[in-house]
């Protein structure tokens, strides 16, 4: 792979891409009826997502346990920037992309949506700070690393990959695919061993994991570290590597998800009034 190769490392017209994806195939069940049949939400051979079927060949390529690894050795130092949490999100907001012309809403505005959408369900306060905080780890961005480096569904690595990712048939290009320990189905893992015993694919979500670790109860952190974990969360592909206690913490992780997913609008909450409260 050339590093160099902005386009390749890139497809993505910007980081809105995925998640745009991430709504045709998890619509919200309230608008299926209203605006397409579940059968057109999962219509993976438009033209219009031949970005995202670009996007996850790269994530599924290179992806890999040594990467993995690589990464979390260079990045887990956070010796890149540091700043103050409004100055990261400034800083977040650098991500907004001029050439995609169906979103004019920052990064920055939807973890306030996200957070917001929260609060007003009542949930205790630091589920409102889990869902501010959930995709700060999209800085990764902002220190040259690819897309497929920094979002897309996450899936464990070193391990048979399920069939429930999304795109698995891409995975035939993974240098990994070829290893006889990390196509079993357990891997370099056991029954049952519990996810805080198995590297996910590298992104932002386990960057700001990471970052928040010391900072945040239990459910949050579960929240942060696994909320693109859609082939579990969504589709129960790793329910062999899961224990009672990861089970019991992906119920927050599934009352977040529509959060995330569902509530973007043009209603954009203010910032300057939510710095008084």
């Amino acid at each position: 792979m050339n590093a160099n190769n902005i386009s390749e490392n890139n497809p993505l017209s910007s980081l809105d891409v995925w998640e745009d994806d991430l709504l045709q195939r998890y619509p919200d069940p309230g608008t299926i009826a209203k605006e397409k049949t579940t059968e057109e939400y999962r219509n993976y051979e438009a033209p219009a997502r031949d970005s995202v079927r670009e996007f996850y060949r790269l994530n599924h390529t290179y992806q890999t346990y040594d990467f993995v690894q690589q990464k979390k050795a260079e990045f887990l130092k956070f010796d890149k920037k540091e700043m103050s949490v409004w100055n990261a999100f400034d800083f977040l907001n650098q991500l907004v992309d001029d050439s995609d012309p169906d979103t004019d809403l920052d990064q920055f505005q939807h973890l306030l949506q996200t957070s917001e959408a929260i609060r007003a369900d009542g949930h205790p306060d630091w589920m409102v700070l889990a869902g501010l905080f959930h995709d700060m780890g999209k800085v990764l961005c902002l220190f040259d690393e690819p897309q497929w480096a920094v979002v897309g569904d996450t899936f464990p690595v070193g391990c048979a990959y399920s069939d429930k990712i999304v795109y698995p048939e891409f995975f035939v290009n993974n240098p990994d695919h070829d290893n006889e320990v990390y196509q079993t189905k357990y891997g370099v893992y056991s029954h049952g061993c519990g996810l805080r015993n198995v590297d996910m694919s590298w992104g932002h979500d386990e960057y700001v994991y990471n970052m928040m670790k010391d900072h945040l109860p239990e459910p949050a952190l579960y929240m942060l570290r696994y909320h693109s974990f859609y082939s579990q969360h969504r589709e129960n592909g790793y329910d062999h590597l899961m224990d009672d206690h990861d089970r019991e913490m992906f119920r927050w992780v599934k009352v977040f998800n529509p959060y995330d997913l569902y509530s973007k609008s043009d209603d954009v909450p203010s910032v300057e009034v939510l710095k008084v409260c």
